[in-house]
């Protein structure tokens, strides 16, 4: 082959080269890699008979306790549904977790995709020249998110918290309408801890599953002997809250510095930018 058709196909993109899926009976190809973490990877994908776009978490399982951890995820996604919780899909697992002989496991969740990204993007484009949001559309996207939290609190027959509210985890649709999505850190919102080794397991997953700058302060530091709750969320409420008006959580100010976050979150110690255009009203509210 010539350099010049080397080059059409490099330009082109090989079709061969493009991951293909069957999930259910519906035929995917993978277009691009949205994001990573340490558990899971989001791809954009295209359902091939519609042409129609879609967020496909897909989550790695090492162990059977892994695929537990998934399936739990995917009931939650199947129960949860509100016009402000993203909505799931389809979802399949593919193989055979097994720790002995190294073999895993993986589950796909189809999820709708939104093109405007997360309220994370949105504020960190609007940062760029210090482009504050109006105060009535903050209170708008505040209150739908108190919505759906709302609605996780009052769960029946189980109140369920989050655990990982931040603005990384809310899609924006395209009228700006807040979706919150992972509910891979849902759980039970009561937690009862009976002891030193409750606290330090709540405290190990907390650290696992909850983002520093966002997490609440009874979860830096269990208790051996107390209660954890849906306040947790309310904290990191506050904390996105105060993001929509300074375009970050107080606590990212403070890991950026290499400061301490778990002692800053711990003295409840929050500066208030003075050149934001934003009441005393509106800074007492966030207190």
């Amino acid at each position: 082959m010539n350099t010049l058709g080397l080059s059409m196909i490099l330009k082109m993109g090989c079709i061969c080269t493009k991951e293909h899926l069957n999930i259910n009976g519906i035929k995917y190809v993978v277009l691009e890699r949205l994001g990573e973490g340490g558990f899971s990877c989001v791809d954009l994908v295209e359902n091939t008979t519609t042409k129609k776009k879609y967020a496909l978490k897909r989550i790695t399982c090492h162990s059977i306790e892994d695929q537990k951890t998934a399936m739990q995820e995917i009931n939650y996604y199947k129960k949860l549904r509100h016009p402000n919780i993203i909505e799931l899909v389809d979802s399949t697992f593919k193989g055979s977790a097994d720790i002995v002989v190294h073999a895993t496991s993986e589950a796909f969740l189809v999820l709708p995709y939104y093109k405007r990204g997360t309220l994370h993007d949105y504020l960190t484009l609007r940062s760029f020249n210090k482009n504050y949001l109006d105060a009535k559309d903050i209170l708008r996207i505040f209150s739908e998110v108190c919505e759906a939290l709302k609605f996780l609190h009052d769960f029946t027959p189980e109140s369920i918290a989050h655990r990982d509210l931040k603005t990384a985890n809310i899609c924006l649709t395209e009228h700006a309408d807040p979706i919150l999505m992972d509910l891979g850190s849902c759980a039970p919102a009561k937690v009862q801890i009976c002891g030193a080794q409750d606290a330090q397991k709540l405290q190990d997953l907390a650290a696992e599953r909850c983002s520093m700058t966002y997490r609440a302060p009874e979860l830096f530091h269990v208790e051996s002997y107390c209660v954890i709750d849906q306040r947790v969320d309310i904290w990191s409420l506050g904390c996105v809250l105060y993001a929509m008006m300074y375009f970050k959580s107080p606590y990212d100010i403070i890991y950026e510095r290499g400061d301490s976050v778990n002692l800053a979150v711990i003295s409840g110690t929050v500066h208030f930018p003075q050149e934001a255009p934003f009441s005393e009203v509106s800074i007492i509210f966030v207190k």
